[in-house]
């Protein structure tokens, strides 16, 4: 029997305005989840809702919130695996990465619950006597998140987990496509003791969310945005938050390059390729994009990612599969696009392309129901090609050649993405050369395009963000505002910059 998902607004089931269905990609005729939709007037009301809240829980003592974090953490560790389950049956994610997304809760939830006795302030030195400076942390208000399904319960616990800590109300928007995963996650989000409305779950569909964000900007309700998704959304997000004077915290897509270097370890890099090119089916931010590999070994490690390629496994999600489906039939439709990309300068490396069925099998596996695709390696991409220069959200690996590192380097960079980047060398110089050089807020080195830390800051720069970083302490900057303080015991009138006392230098001294 299918799950009946409803939002949920002060603790009490919101209104229904529309249906969706969510399906498991794997076999489309199952379906997960029957979801009622929201309208703008809702989401709307949520950050209303959250509002009245937030004055209360902003007055929980910061180390007492930091327990209410650690009580999210354990419920979600003694729920992993059916947690994990529930994302592998919905979105199609191989089980041991699904796995692994609900261990980064976890770690999340362990790295903040510290942080409510850390979020510091400091007491800084006046230049006037009898006078002290202060400096606090305050929560922003209103939090209303908007993410995507292909990490349905990891990347929202990069935004839910510190927003609540430092005394913010939430607003969350979870894609419907990932809606029974998400409602799990609130399940075990509010069984922590959260008082209601200070994390709402609203189900609705882009267009409502975006005119409900826009009366909650208007009214004053929300005071923070934070949004995962695509680049052409993201623009719009920031545009809206703009007119509000606002700054979103903007996670968006990315075109990852990995660089290849003569002295690396190649049978490593195929490795690394095979990871974030096709892991998740190629339906990561931080998929790599293009492979940019030095014209020297170009033609060696192109054979042998594309063994590695047709030999791994894709298949049914919850077995050791490199892959599994994609995620739903709109991201099926638009891959099917990105194939028509495809030109004549172009050499497919790694075999049948297309989806997999019957009449276009891979081996054995004919695809069934589900909504699988053959992963595909394009050798002579050309940095002009729109493969080259646009995400492609879907199992695809592009492969050009270079000569110097500094093309290399350029190269990297044409697309103007720069979310995450690979090297793999070993020779420190070409390392930190390309880290100085390449416009990606993250970088690998012997290692893969994915694979964030929950302890370090997450972001991009150009088309994959707006600067703001997520995840770490870096985090605490989009959720909480500085206020400054300044204390006058003088029983005087002390104006800066003015009043200030001067010990003057005699600057005409010389030693004899």
């Amino acid at each position: 029997m299918s799950r009946q998902i409803v939002s949920v607004v002060g603790g009490k089931e919101a209104a229904v305005a529309g249906t969706y269905t969510s399906l498991n990609p794997a076999r489309t005729g199952e379906v997960v989840a029957r979801v009622g939709l929201a309208d703008a007037g809702t989401f709307a009301a949520a950050c209303r809702t959250a509002k009245e809240a937030q004055r209360e829980w902003a007055r929980v003592p910061a180390p007492v919130r930091g327990r209410v974090i650690a009580s999210i953490g354990r419920l979600v560790e003694a729920n992993a695996e059916r947690l994990a389950r529930l994302v592998t049956e919905e979105i199609g994610k191989p089980y041991a990465e699904a796995l692994g997304e609900v261990r980064e809760i976890v770690d999340t939830c362990d790295f903040f619950l510290g942080e409510g006795r850390r979020l510091y302030g400091q007491t800084v030195p006046s230049e006037m006597p009898d006078k002290n400076l202060f400096t606090f942390r305050n929560p922003i208000g209103v939090a209303a998140v908007v993410t995507a399904g292909n990490f349905p319960v990891a990347v929202p616990s990069w935004y839910l987990v510190p927003a609540l800590l430092c005394g913010n109300a939430v607003v969350w928007k979870p894609a419907e496509y990932a809606a029974a995963s998400a409602e799990a996650m609130f399940r075990l989000f509010t069984a922590s003791g959260l008082p209601d409305g200070v994390l709402n779950i609203v189900f609705a569909g882009g267009a409502d969310t975006f005119d409900g964000l826009e009366l909650a900007l208007g009214e004053g309700t929300v005071q923070k945005v934070g949004f995962t998704g695509s680049s052409e959304v993201g623009r719009k997000i920031g545009e809206l938050a703009g007119r509000h004077l606002q700054s979103a915290c903007l996670e968006l897509g990315g075109k990852n390059p990995m660089v290849i270097m003569p002295d690396a370890e190649l049978d490593l890099a195929v490795e690394g390729a095979l990871f974030s090119g096709f892991g998740t089916a190629g339906q990561r931010c931080t998929s790599l994009g293009t492979v940019i590999v030095h014209e020297s070994v170009h033609d060696e490690f192109v054979e042998r990612f594309a063994r590695a390629l047709r030999a791994a496994r894709i298949g049914d999600p919850a077995g050791d599969v490199l892959a599994g489906p994609l995620l739903d039939q709109k991201f099926a439709d638009r891959y099917e696009e990105f194939l028509t990309w495809l030109q004549p300068h172009h050499k497919v490396v790694s075999g049948n392309v297309g989806r997999i069925t019957k009449d276009n099998p891979r081996g054995d596996f004919d695809g069934g129901e589900g909504l699988y695709y053959h992963p595909v390696v394009v050798d002579g991409v050309q940095p002009g090609d729109r493969l080259f220069l646009e995400e492609t959200f879907g199992p695809i690996v592009g492969v050009t050649s270079f000569a110097t590192l500094d093309e290399a380097i350029e190269l990297a960079n044409l697309p103007g993405y720069g979310l995450s980047s690979s090297i793999y060398t070993t020779n420190a110089k070409h390392a930190f050369r390309f880290r100085e050089g390449v416009s990606a807020g993250m970088v690998s080195v012997n290692n893969s395009t994915s694979g964030a830390e929950a302890h370090l800051p997450f972001g991009g720069n150009g088309k994959s963000g707006n600067g703001s970083r997520q995840s770490g302490m870096w985090v605490l900057d989009q959720f909480t505002r500085w206020q400054s303080m300044n204390w006058d015991h003088s029983g005087r009138l002390q104006k800066a910059q003015m009043d200030v006392a001067e010990i003057e230098p005699d600057l005409d001294f010389r030693l004899p």
